[in-house]
């Protein structure tokens, strides 16, 4: 202790290694069953991470698209090359590139276009969000299956001795196979809520991205007019 009563750093990296060491023991008391489980739960870290990254509204539906896309078609800028950097854009302005490059063909045919363009950006958003929703779901029944296991492992263990019930030791032996379904609920609460939490960030994009489309069909086809100061129709 130093003499503010806070502690030294070598006894900071000590507790520090202290408590390392007590999760590595918690981890291998669980078995070989918390191998899945670890992995299941980097592998949810990370789909998190992306998605999060990835369905950013900035970056899935940028502000003012839609009053830039009329402006290059009023000053009759919108030529191939705009075409292909509106398409690398964003998913937005993938579906927007897509009606536009059809919209000499009508109204019907440009909104069939959307359509499918459409199709393939949702299919896009939705990466991963079935594995994430699978993790959620496996991660407690791989806790449970590790208790079981565990738990006939204690008591295969006292009738091949052929000892007495000891109360203290077969405690011992419950408490470690439930750290499994611990750490399966700890692995699969999270997943569910990001899980749940991703999926309604994207129906809220799809939905922003719907809106914006149906008003390019409608400006391109001369049933609306653009607010250039906010860039929406």
């Amino acid at each position: 202790m130093t003499a503010f009563g806070t502690k030294a750093p070598y006894v900071r990296l000590a507790d520090f290694f202290k408590g390392v060491v007590t999760v590595w023991e918690l981890v291998k008391s669980g078995g070989w069953m918390m191998l899945p489980i670890i992995l299941s739960s980097i592998a949810a870290a990370g789909i998190v991470a992306e998605r999060l990254w990835t369905l950013r509204a900035s970056r899935v539906t940028p502000p003012h698209l839609l009053g830039q896309v009329w402006m290059w078609i009023k000053d009759k800028q919108l030529n191939k090359e705009k075409l292909k950097e509106l398409r690398a854009n964003s998913p937005l302005g993938e579906i927007l590139a897509a009606g536009l490059a059809n919209s000499r063909h009508g109204r019907e045919i440009m909104k069939e276009c959307i359509e499918e363009a459409a199709a393939r950006v949702i299919h896009e958003l939705e990466r991963y969000i079935n594995a994430l929703g699978t993790i959620a779901a496996m991660a407690p029944l791989l806790g449970l299956l590790g208790t079981v296991l565990g738990m006939i492992d204690i008591f295969s263990a006292f009738m091949g001795t052929g000892m007495g019930t000891n109360a203290a030791v077969l405690a011992g032996g419950i408490s470690k196979a439930l750290i499994t379904t611990a750490a399966g609920l700890m692995v699969g609460i999270p997943s569910v809520f990001f899980h749940r939490f991703l999926q309604r960030r994207i129906d809220e994009l799809v939905v922003g991205m719907e809106q914006e489309a149906i008003k390019l069909v409608e400006v391109v086809q001369g049933d609306r007019d653009v607010d250039l100061a906010e860039g929406r129709a």
